[in-house]
């Protein structure tokens, strides 16, 4: 067995302290009483109450919220069905051009991404608002939760679906009883990924907005460009936490859900 090195505890640390310590003080900033948000002046919430009493903010935050998990929920849809025809159909007919268009967001640097969504929306004439920033982060997450997904599908005992197929099931049936419980933890996990890319995205959205749909990174870079106010340190904050408590939730049930998946094979075992 080989023992935790000082080097590897050293490397550990600073790898993790490069990650976090930036966000560690972003949220200790934001309790800082003094305007600057380089001079420490005492603790105080009064920034995060400014934040609640910003009406853009909120509505930016709203905004965002809103896209991020409408944009999920259908990529998620939408992935896990690319997922299935990639993972259980075989070298079917445009198979190749079909995973190339799935995952060509993964590799598109998102200002070519962005740019030619705005085209498209310009080129059929579609006014540029809430809906439009919709359809552009289903368009770069979809791929994501495919990836996700699909990965889960090339372990699955297939062995199982053949036997509720045997005994009756439809397709349909099978697949929402015993493949979609079974691949619940990657569903869940690439929506969360997508939620989370939506949250942070700035340059599609840039691209593809229009009048009355700021989303909340939007803000905060049009914001900073003028100075960083303390509302940035609390308001981001806040967003830091959103994500970590909706990880946190996220990592609970796909821990159950693998715990009752475990538990339901060894009973299937023990019957057999």
């Amino acid at each position: 067995m080989k023992r935790f090195s000082t080097f590897n505890a050293v490397s550990l640390t600073a790898g993790f302290a490069f990650l976090y310590l930036p966000i560690l003080l972003l949220i200790l900033y934001s309790f800082n009483a003094g305007r600057s948000v380089a001079v420490w002046g005492g603790w105080s919430t009064k920034w995060y109450a400014s934040v609640f009493s910003n009406q853009q903010l909120l509505d930016a935050a709203w905004i965002t919220l809103k896209v991020a998990f409408l944009s999920a929920s259908v990529a998620t849809i939408l992935g896990t069905m690319a997922a299935l025809a990639l993972a259980r159909h075989g070298r079917f007919a445009g198979r190749t051009l079909f995973s190339g268009m799935v995952y060509a967001p993964l590799v598109m640097p998102e200002v070519i991404t962005g740019l030619s969504l705005l085209l498209l929306f310009v080129s059929i004439n579609v006014d540029r608002g809430f809906w439009t920033i919709v359809l552009a982060h289903i368009t770069f997450t979809m791929c994501f939760v495919a990836v996700v997904v699909q990965s889960r599908l090339v372990s699955f005992d297939r062995s199982i679906e053949e036997a509720a197929l045997d005994l009756g099931c439809t397709p349909f049936m099978t697949f929402f009883r015993i493949t979609l419980p079974l691949i619940l933890p990657a569903v869940i996990s690439s929506w969360m990924l997508a939620f989370t890319l939506s949250l942070d995205d700035l340059v599609i959205s840039s691209f593809t907005t229009g009048p009355g749909a700021t989303t909340l990174p939007m803000k905060i870079y049009s914001d900073v460009r003028l100075g960083v106010k303390p509302e940035i340190n609390a308001v981001c904050s806040m967003m830091v936490a959103v994500v970590t408590v909706t990880v946190i939730i996220a990592s609970i049930m796909t821990k159950r859900q693998e715990v009752e998946r475990e538990r339901a094979e060894r009973l299937a075992q023990t019957k057999s």
